[in-house]
């Protein structure tokens, strides 16, 4: 099992990143994320908490030893559900690979959460794990490439996320201080 986490700051605040998430795709950086499907989204009547249920399709090179060793293609598939609570300020989306998984799985967390100075916490975790403990050869080298995947992605999407919340707010607050 390999872990992967990270946290940053974005400099803007938690409503606006909020907002942007529903945005983040399609974008240059994250060029792999293709489709984005809501399946179901609610709010609880009771705590005003948002539930959005999506599923991402992505087109991701996998090396040729992954596609000869396992099948497929370079359809893939992810399950996110998000959880907005406008009370307390946070946001979770947990996410899992359901193409796939019956040979490796990878659980992320993210959470975004209002600093004291008017930024965004960014936390993000994720557990990659093999399920063939017969070949733990070919699992050691499959979590490697998985993690090393998620690693590149999670860079990309950090910097295509910065770029999708500047261009949302940073010209419309331009826009308003001039006026």
């Amino acid at each position: 099992m390999h872990y992967f986490s990270q946290l940053f700051h974005y400099d803007h605040p938690w409503s606006h990143v909020v907002i942007g998430m529903w945005h983040k795709y399609p974008n240059p950086h994250c060029s792999h994320v293709v489709t984005i499907d809501v399946v179901d989204r609610s709010v609880d009547p009771q705590t005003g908490v948002i539930r959005t249920e999506r599923i991402l399709g992505c087109k991701q090179k996998a090396p040729i030893w992954i596609v000869k060793l396992f099948g497929g293609s370079e359809d893939a598939f992810v399950r996110e559900i998000s959880f907005v609570d406008p009370r307390t300020q946070n946001a979770t989306i947990s996410s899992v690979n359901l193409s796939l998984s019956q040979f490796a799985t990878c659980y992320e967390t993210i959470r975004y959460s209002p600093t004291n100075d008017g930024r965004t916490a960014f936390t993000q975790t994720a557990e990659i794990q093999s399920r063939m403990a017969l070949w733990r050869g070919a699992a050691d080298r499959l979590e490697g490439w998985l993690v090393q995947r998620f690693e590149q992605n999670a860079q990309l999407g950090k910097v295509g996320f910065t770029d999708v919340l500047r261009s949302m707010w940073e010209s419309k607050e331009g826009h308003m201080h001039a006026c």
